[in-house]
């Protein structure tokens, strides 16, 4: 079997082909330029191409079985997600998995949000078989926050107080190849959380347990300063700065939602993502205590 991966370079992408290789899943990855030597195992085949690109994509969708659909921070993820959709129906494909967002259907005003539900909803409206995994706050998001708390003593993401869902991306690189390589996930969306939630004081308290020193909450009650902030230095959520001012507005709309209505998750939902894992999902303090301990030592 072969599967195609879009994003595999990125954060999430690269684990998910990780979790296929270790399932003895062919993997071919779409990128769209030449990688450098060592970026991915020497055994994935590499395919040159845009998602914006019809015949590059379906010229990548040839001779695969599978895809597994990531798109990731562009104003057009409508007309990249369809477009590959339409595709791989026209290429016979036995199933697609796409990563969308956790509850994207109650976050309408954010643009990621929205277009990813509309993606989802024209997916079940198809005839070719699917997952769609649903996952809340990236735990990794965390690890481009080393200077503002090791540094300036800060949680400067603006998280509220009413919880935020998070998922590790590593789980969901498993739960993606369950999806790609097991039967009984057609048809099924998965919302992919964990046992514990986010909120701002309680990253800035677990921070100063875990780094021995006073961390603050920056507080949720200036979003046109985050905003700004984000649009000057790049994305807080990334490793690196990327200051885009739609993907600023973006998040800032994101975050007011999670402090106006929460983001929070069931025991139900965690119970089914750790039946899926035959464990129990990684949570944030866990990925915390990795990153302080990673930071001490580098």
């Amino acid at each position: 079997m072969k599967v195609l991966v879009t994003g595999a370079t990125g954060r999430t992408g690269s684990e998910v082909v990780k979790a296929l290789l270790e399932r003895g899943v062919d993997v071919r990855a779409l990128t769209r330029k030449q990688l450098k030597p060592g970026t991915l195992p020497s055994a994935v085949e590499i395919a040159l191409g845009d998602l914006t690109d019809p015949v590059s994509t379906a010229e990548a969708l040839k001779d695969v079985d599978k895809l597994f659909l990531l798109i990731a921070g562009v104003p057009d993820e409508i007309v990249q997600a369809l477009t590959t959709y339409s595709l791989s129906k026209r290429a016979g494909l036995k199933h697609m998995t796409y990563l969308s967002v956790y509850q994207a259907d109650r976050f309408l005003e954010v643009p990621h949000f929205a277009a990813k539900y509309a993606v989802e909803e024209a997916i079940r409206a198809g005839r070719m078989p699917y997952t769609i995994l649903r996952p809340a706050y990236f735990v990794q998001n965390e690890r481009g926050l080393k200077a503002a708390l090791t540094d300036t003593g800060v949680y400067p993401i603006p998280a509220g107080n009413r919880g935020v869902a998070v998922t590790d991306v590593r789980d969901i690189a498993e739960v993606a190849a369950i999806s790609l390589t097991e039967e009984g996930h057609e048809g099924k969306t998965y919302d992919l959380v964990s046992s514990d939630m986010l909120t701002g004081p309680g990253a800035a308290a677990t921070w100063s347990k875990l780094l021995g020193k006073k961390i603050t909450y920056a507080g949720h009650g200036d979003f046109d300063n985050f905003e700004v902030r984000m649009r000057k230095t790049g994305n807080p959520l990334r490793e690196t700065a990327n200051p885009i001012s739609w993907l600023a507005h973006d998040l800032r709309l994101m975050f007011e939602g999670f402090v106006e209505r929460g983001f929070r998750n069931t025991e139900d939902q965690t119970a089914r993502v750790a039946a899926l894992l035959g464990r129990p999902p990684r949570t944030y303090s866990a990925y915390a205590e990795e990153l302080a301990t990673e930071w001490a030592t580098s």
